[in-house]
């Protein structure tokens, strides 16, 4: 697991029951939203996170208008393989620290 993607997961783990949109979440890393787009992929590919775009409606309240943000925040069990994978990759790491889609559905 990359350093960057360690600390995608530990932003999202700060409050792991919000979702949050892609600049939010490179602004807190301290990541270029171009290195946290393909992580913020993958970790959904993994199925360790969900995403879903902002209502229009929201939009329209905004002055000036402003593009749609996609949001991500974890899935079920997204926050529990997280605090696990950090947990490995800290004490040296395993191949099961590798985010990879399951049989099951969830990476590890």
């Amino acid at each position: 697991m990359t350093l960057q993607t360690q600390l995608v997961l530990r932003t999202l783990l700060e409050t792991p029951a919000k979702a949050r949109y892609g600049l939010e979440l490179s602004d807190a890393a301290g990541l270029a939203p171009g290195t946290i787009h393909p992580i913020l992929a993958r970790l959904e590919n993994a199925g360790w996170l969900e995403s879903f775009w902002e209502d229009r409606s929201e939009i329209e309240k905004t002055d000036p208008p402003r593009p749609r943000r996609r949001y991500y925040r974890f899935s079920p069990h997204g926050a529990e393989s997280s605090r696990l994978a950090l947990a490995q990759a800290y004490n040296g790491g395993t191949t099961s620290a590798r985010l990879r889609p399951a049989a099951d559905g969830w990476g590890g």
